[in-house]
């Protein structure tokens, strides 16, 4: 059974008023940057921070009553979870969520907050997935999967029929890639609309199961990636079936240019992003020739990253472009001596975030003391004018490259 622009646009009509028709927006900056016309789909602004609303949608409104009555169950870490427990509260039919036992508390508590069963086992995806199947069959529940349904995938294509319908001269629409459930969809009715149009998927390095599936290559998939929305090992049959027919490349990024495009995109598009919602522009990046001046979509798929994730982001950023300093200066241990050490911080224009002053432990004689100061530049330049300041005034300084380093 395959999926058609006829049901894609059955389900954007079930879904009408539902979920939110979330905007596209030109980015100036992102495009003066790349040399292209950059558009960005805003799947951020979904109930639950992302794309997954539309699918889960679909596939509950289809259920028989007494399915709905027994309940569904899924699967996931994250945004499948909050999209199926989020629709399932308000269609009032009961929830199950099997999620990995390492999930974070937040994610756990955002869908018991929908109203879900959250049952924690085992300690990924993979390990949990047999006994989510097990559960399933014993209690009678609906499995909904996370991309490789032809409801769910209906569903996720509606993004692609809106993007069409509000700037129908795009050229490529670039998609991230998991399991392939909304980049299915997205070709689909894009192809449907316009057979020039070229959608190009894009994973990341860690985890490159479509690329893998459709070239037929065995390459290794696992670790700790910040797009973990699309940490996907195995890719669906229904999607990548689709992917072989519509989908003109697979464009595989790695994880520092991941990270450099959630910054980028919280900084210059003003977009605030998970990291499988930053892929696009990371494939963007990674590939700008071969977008030149052209009318590009990007899909921000979601926004539900980490604080923390985010936060440390932005500040290894700041270090990457010379904004942020630190500085090891070696200060004789006298009374005084850190006062005339932050007043030539503060001469040359630095902004002091944080200073370490220990006597005990450094590799220096007994009367001589280091600090590790934080210190906020202009940028790198700056930095090096703070440093020759500091070694005129009689205070040896070098910059330690390991933002974490304390020795």
């Amino acid at each position: 059974m395959s999926v058609t622009i006829a049901d894609i646009r059955a389900a954007a009509a079930l879904i009408e008023g539902q979920v939110v028709r979330t905007p596209i927006v030109r980015s100036g900056a992102l495009s003066d940057q790349l040399g292209c016309d950059i558009f960005i789909k805003l799947e951020t602004l979904q109930h639950t921070g992302s794309f997954k609303d539309r699918g889960a949608l679909v596939k509950l409104k289809s259920l028989t009553p007494g399915e709905r009555s027994r309940g569904v169950i899924a699967i996931s870490a994250g945004n499948h979870a909050q999209g199926v427990a989020y629709h399932a509260q308000r269609l009032g039919i009961p929830a199950t969520i099997v999620m990995p036992e390492g999930t974070p508390f937040n994610k756990v508590r955002r869908t018991q907050a929908f109203g879900a069963h959250v049952v924690l086992k085992g300690e990924n995806i993979n390990m949990a997935e047999p006994f989510a199947y097990d559960l399933a069959d014993q209690e009678k529940l609906t499995f909904v999967h996370p991309y490789d349904d032809v409801r769910i995938i209906a569903g996720q294509g509606t993004v692609g029929l809106e993007m069409m319908e509000d700037v129908p001269d795009l050229e490529t629409i670039i998609v991230p890639i998991g399991g392939g459930g909304i980049i299915s969809g997205v070709a689909i009715a894009a192809k449907a609309i316009n057979p020039k149009i070229e959608i190009i998927g894009v994973e990341t390095e860690l985890y490159p199961s479509m690329h893998n599936a459709v070239r037929g290559l065995e390459q290794k998939a696992g670790g700790d990636s910040i797009a973990e929305g699309i940490a996907v090992k195995s890719p669906g049959k229904i999607t990548r079936e689709i992917v072989e027919r519509l989908v003109g490349d697979l464009l595989v990024v790695n994880e520092s240019t991941i990270e450099s495009a959630v910054q980028s995109m919280l900084v210059d598009a003003k977009i605030h992003t998970e990291g499988a919602g930053a892929t696009p522009l990371a494939a963007l990046r990674e590939h700008a020739a071969r977008f030149a001046g052209k009318r590009v979509g990007l899909i921000a798929c979601g926004g539900n990253i980490d604080p923390r994730i985010l936060a440390s982001v932005l500040m290894r950023a700041m270090i990457r472009a010379g904004h942020m300093a630190r500085l090891r200066i070696t200060i004789s241990d006298q009374p005084g001596t850190l006062a005339r050490v932050t007043q030539q911080i503060g001469e040359a224009g630095g902004n002091i975030v944080e200073i370490y002053h220990q006597r005990m432990f450094y590799d220096v004689p007994v009367k001589l003391a280091e600090l590790d100061a934080v210190v906020e530049t202009r940028d790198s330049d700056h930095a090096d004018d703070i440093m020759k300041r500091l070694a005129a005034a009689g205070f040896p300084t070098r910059r330690l490259h390991d933002s974490g380093a304390r020795n």
